[in-house]
């Protein structure tokens, strides 16, 4: 999933939790939350999904030492 659906979808979430109800529909899908909690746990991830595809993949560092002879 790109960064574009993800924010789509993340709307969607924010839109039906701020209204009142617990059904999202998108691409032609509905999911029904069973409470706010779980709602805000989507959110929650979709969020953090979001953060890590803005961060981008990071520097990784592979320290080695050499020792003088």
């Amino acid at each position: 999933m790109n960064l574009d659906e993800l924010k789509l979808r993340h709307s969607a979430l924010l839109s039906a939790r701020y209204s009142g109800t617990r059904s999202v529909s998108y691409d032609g899908k509905t999911v029904t939350y069973g409470s706010d909690a779980e709602l805000a746990a989507a959110i929650g991830d979709i969020e953090r999904r979001i953060a890590k595809l803005e961060r981008g993949a990071g520097r990784v560092l592979r320290p080695f030492a050499i020792k003088d002879l």
